[in-house]
């Protein structure tokens, strides 16, 4: 009689490893479902969000880089006249917004320039923010950096001013977008900041625009990382899109 198989996922011993690295596998393509056909100037903005071409702004050496098509279809969509940009980074923003001709400014902490703190009252009709996904990666020497906050309480405190400091930047009427992703932390445990972001977002005022847009991450730097504990990787980031309301501003 030939004896059973043996599972090596269940027979491993304690703390070994169960598997080799695996070998680079081709990609995956995902069938994704039809779209109904809208009205929309973009139809190619849904649900998700697959372009692997971020196109050619920014500098794709800039850690946690956002990508340039995913604004250029928002603002398509939205059609600003004036953008904000907080967290500029290596000026993605910005570039996509000289392309379209839209008035855009933009500051980073690179730059001196903190986006917790509240720089502007309804000046813009856009904001676009793409902060730090809590201490995932570190971004500047600056303590004010966000990505330097040592306990959570401590992040989603000034993770509040900075929602709240975009909020009051837009004019009634106007957009805030953020993309976001959630975080696992080897201390905090898992930090899901897109529910997090959601409650500061809603406690500060705004409503919720449109549904959430998936960001299928790829060339993700965690795409390339092994990880000897079991674990559900996350492939993809979140795009919530507010709006600050025409009445009852003073919940701002």
């Amino acid at each position: 009689m030939t004896a059973p198989a043996i599972n090596p996922f269940l027979h491993a011993a304690p703390g070994a490893v169960a598997f080799p690295r695996p070998e680079k596998r081709k990609p995956v393509y995902a069938l994704l479902p039809d779209a109904p056909v809208t009205g929309s100037p973009v139809p190619e903005l849904t649900s998700l969000w697959h372009d692997p071409d971020p196109g050619p702004w920014g500098d794709r050496r800039y850690p946690g880089i956002c990508p340039g098509s995913l604004i250029r279809a928002l603002l398509r969509f939205y059609r600003p006249a004036s953008v904000y940009d907080p967290m500029s980074g290596s000026g993605t923003c910005a570039q996509v917004c000289a392309d379209l001709g839209i008035a855009c400014h933009a500051n980073d902490i690179h730059r001196g320039f903190d986006a917790c703190e509240e720089h502007f009252s309804g000046a813009f009709e856009f904001c676009w923010v793409h902060p730090p996904y809590a201490r995932m990666k570190l971004y500047a020497d600056d303590p004010r950096d966000l990505s330097r906050e040592p306990t959570l309480a401590g992040f989603l405190g000034r993770y509040d001013r900075l929602i709240r400091s975009c909020a009051r930047a837009v004019v009634p009427g106007g957009h805030l977008a953020v993309l976001v992703g959630d975080y696992t932390d080897r201390e905090w445990g898992y930090v899901p900041l897109v529910y997090h972001t959601k409650a500061i977002a809603f406690r500060a005022g705004l409503r919720q625009a449109a549904t959430d847009i998936i960001r299928f991450s790829h060339g993700a730097s965690s795409g390339r990382k092994v990880y000897r504990k079991p674990l559900i990787p996350g492939l993809h980031d979140v795009c919530v899109v507010f709006q600050k309301p025409t009445t009852n501003e003073e919940a701002l």
